[in-house]
């Protein structure tokens, strides 16, 4: 499981074109979105470097999100 920060994304539509662009990379991927924080989970096997870069590729640059206790 991956999360990302993603700092564009303000609305639904952001949210479909951030899960189209992980979805083309892992057509399995799950990808669920926090609009509000601008955090996406992705469950995916794909390493973390290729889901970045199909973000960046979308417009939509991301960084990892580690999570804090």
């Amino acid at each position: 499981m991956h999360r990302f920060h993603v700092p564009k994304m303000s609305c639904g539509g952001c949210l479909r074109t951030v899960s189209q662009a992980i979805q083309n990379v892992d057509p399995q991927a799950q990808v669920e979105g926090d609009l509000n924080n601008r955090v996406i989970i992705v469950v995916s096997a794909k390493a973390e470097a290729p889901l970045l870069t199909a973000l960046a590729e979308a417009g939509y640059s991301a960084q990892a999100h580690r999570q804090r206790d």
